[in-house]
């Protein structure tokens, strides 16, 4: 991978949790329960047209760096949220059960796929 198309990807990578962080909550003050499917919608489609979709992607899958949008999700948020003040310590369980739930959920897929 070169190192335009690491920086491309570090960028797709912070592009998900940034618009989450600054939208998503918006969106659900001030049209409710329709917010949060319409951010729903509209973040998660746009963005991973950016970083996906289009001729010219944001995230490169080379195999040398893999990222999801999911993992970018969670871990910028989770970022953002400790940068903030967040209580670190008591997002561990909700982490760890992230975590085994994945590798349970891969560990299916292995089964059948």
């Amino acid at each position: 991978m070169t190192l335009g198309l690491g920086l491309a990807t570090l960028c797709g990578g912070f592009l998900f949790p940034f618009v989450i962080r600054m939208a998503w909550g918006k969106m659900v003050d001030n049209w409710g329960p329709i917010g949060g499917w319409m951010a729903a919608l509209f973040i998660v489609g746009t963005v991973w047209c950016i970083n996906h979709g289009i001729s010219t992607p944001m995230i490169t899958q080379s195999g040398a760096a893999w990222v999801d949008q999911g993992l970018a999700a969670g871990v910028g948020v989770w970022v953002a949220s400790a940068l903030v003040g967040g209580n670190v310590k008591k997002s561990f369980p909700k982490i760890a059960a992230a975590v085994i739930g994945g590798l349970l959920g891969g560990f299916l897929l292995s089964l059948f796929l």
